[in-house]
């Protein structure tokens, strides 16, 4: 009977692990056939999702390396967009769809990536951390171009000056 249930178990996980694969690449199929540069940003946030389940069903399974490999992926779909994003408009701060949305996406992932860097040995971090100081330099960018008329300095807390 154990064993019958344990069989069960491990062919339904490997069911879903093969279910999220597929999920992922139809989602990178649309995300390469999509010609308009706005709604690629657009699939940028649900194929990330899915990118990161796939790296963490391979962390799961001990196998770092092919989830590193989804992260520089995911980092290259991000670098794709921008450069589509910049091949098309002129001004971020004044049409930022697109922008927006892209840069939502990079700040999650972020989020995501120091998540999964806190739970691998260190010898096999390097990639993980390759991967979000590139995305972490994006982000930048991107925050500075939606909004580049940022004041130099904090107002004082000391009120205005009379």
């Amino acid at each position: 009977m154990f064993r019958l249930s344990t069989l069960a178990l491990v062919v339904a996980l490997s069911s879903a692990a093969v279910q999220l694969a597929t999920q992922t690449a139809a989602l990178r199929a649309k995300f390469v056939k999509e010609t308009d540069p706005v709604r690629k940003a657009r699939l940028l946030g649900p194929l990330a999702d899915s990118e990161f389940h796939d790296m963490q069903q391979r962390i799961t399974d001990d196998n770092s390396a092919d989830a590193s490999a989804i992260a520089r992926q995911m980092g290259d779909e991000a670098h794709v967009v921008r450069n589509a994003l910049d091949a098309k408009v002129r001004d971020p701060e004044k049409h930022p769809n697109g922008y927006k949305e892209l840069q939502i996406s990079v700040r999650q992932s972020l989020r995501r990536i120091d998540n999964i860097v806190i739970s691998l040995p260190g010898d096999e971090q390097q990639p993980f951390l390759d991967v979000r100081r590139d995305l972490d330099q994006m982000d930048r960018e991107l925050i500075h171009e939606l909004f580049p008329a940022r004041p130099a300095e904090e107002p004082s807390a000391a009120g205005p000056k009379t």
